[in-house]
């Protein structure tokens, strides 16, 4: 499912050294779900990297090789895709993986490798927890649960919330946990928790209990098909009961799927191009929307991220020595990235704002920042 759009413009944007022309590299890896369930913003977060490849496609005076290798949105896949990467193209980095589950499963190969690796969009803590070589570039579940809860609680004024776990996903296991600890602490009630399994297509035996139970918001941090199809079954079954999700489900997939029925749902997200205020952001958001004619999604803008994390972690380190890029990445401080100002925080998690946005006339709508 990778689309020959995607490999005409890496041919584009990664030419081949001209022969007789051998060149020094520097080599980065990306592991992402080009394929299956989650190869929807796999392809996002490629994109996003390809763009800053155009705009920065040398480092340390040397040229930028990137190998990607598809995990197929699979656990072992992933890992194996980590290990032919440091081991048959000798990456000096790894971006990925996108989804929590994925990256843990990969994350542990780098680490014995000493190969420093960076996450765009994996925010369960135990992704970075202890591990010398492990970082990504969003925000991680406990802040965004929290910051959630907070918004449901303040904002929305809900008194009463119903959670949907996708219980095969440690992202939305985690978000949950986070959320319903939160809300409580707040004041909140949690009346009913209900599970599903990836790729569910029936939620009406949940929904009948929601019902009976009279939430005022439905908590539901899954994934796009997921929520979308959670929306669609709600509306048809006559529950207005609003939805709030997280970033898993900001892709434009969810619209498509959804379609009415997702109109008034909730995120906390990462990012939205009304908010970009550096010059890099603003640099990437004209290169990204020029080349592919249309909006700067959160998935590429974090995919973007971490290649000009990377980049600026081997400028500082002056070497291509794992270790010691590793180290500048752990030092990172107040950097003008594309989603904003970054400082790289304990465990490897970057200290930055939450936004919450609203599905409104079949868009994205900024609603507001939230300061942790």
């Amino acid at each position: 499912m990778v689309g020959n759009f995607l490999l005409f413009l890496t041919a584009i944007l990664i030419p081949a050294t001209p022969a007789g022309a051998a060149e020094k590299g520097v080599k980065i890896g990306l592991y992402l779900p080009m394929t299956g369930a989650a190869a929807a913003m796999g392809q996002m977060v490629y994109e996003g990297v390809l763009v800053a490849y155009k705009l920065e496609p040398r480092i340390l005076g040397q040229k930028v090789e990137l190998a990607l290798a598809d995990t197929r949105s699979d656990k072992i896949d992933a890992a194996n895709a980590v290990s032919r990467l440091i081991e048959k193209d000798k990456v000096a980095a790894i971006i990925g993986e996108v989804i929590s589950s994925d990256t843990l499963a990969g994350a542990p190969i780098a680490e014995r490798a000493k190969i420093p690796n960076i996450s765009p969009t994996a925010t369960n803590p135990l992704v970075t927890q202890g591990r010398k070589y492990a970082f990504r570039a969003c925000f991680v579940d406990d802040l965004q649960g929290r910051v959630a809860a907070r918004f449901a609680r303040d904002t929305l004024k809900a008194r009463r919330a119903a959670v949907l776990i996708d219980q095969a996903q440690d992202y939305c296991v985690g978000l949950a946990s986070f959320f319903m600890e939160e809300f409580k602490r707040r004041g909140g009630e949690i009346v009913s928790v209900n599970y599903i399994q990836s790729g569910d297509q029936d939620f009406t035996a949940q929904i009948s209990v929601f019902k009976g139970k009279n939430p005022e918001l439905i908590y539901a941090p899954n994934y796009y098909a997921e929520s979308a199809l959670l929306a669609r079954q709600l509306q048809d079954l006559g529950m207005k009961t609003p939805i709030l999700t997280g970033d898993g489900a900001q892709v434009p997939e969810l619209l498509s799927i959804g379609g009415p029925a997702v109109e008034g749902m909730y995120f906390t997200a990462h990012f939205h191009r009304e908010g970009v205020a550096t010059e890099i952001g603003k640099k990437f958001v004209k290169a990204y929307e020029s080349a592919y004619n249309k909006e700067l999604d959160a998935f590429a803008a974090l995919g973007g991220e971490c290649y000009f994390l990377v980049a600026e972690a081997i400028k500082q380190a002056g070497s291509l020595d794992g270790g010691k890029i590793a180290q500048a990445l752990e030092g990172i401080r107040d950097f003008p990235g594309i989603t904003g100002i970054i400082t790289m925080g304990k465990d490897h998690n970057p200290i930055k704002l939450v936004m919450v946005l609203k599905v409104e006339k079949g868009k994205f709508a900024y609603q507001t920042t939230i300061k942790p």
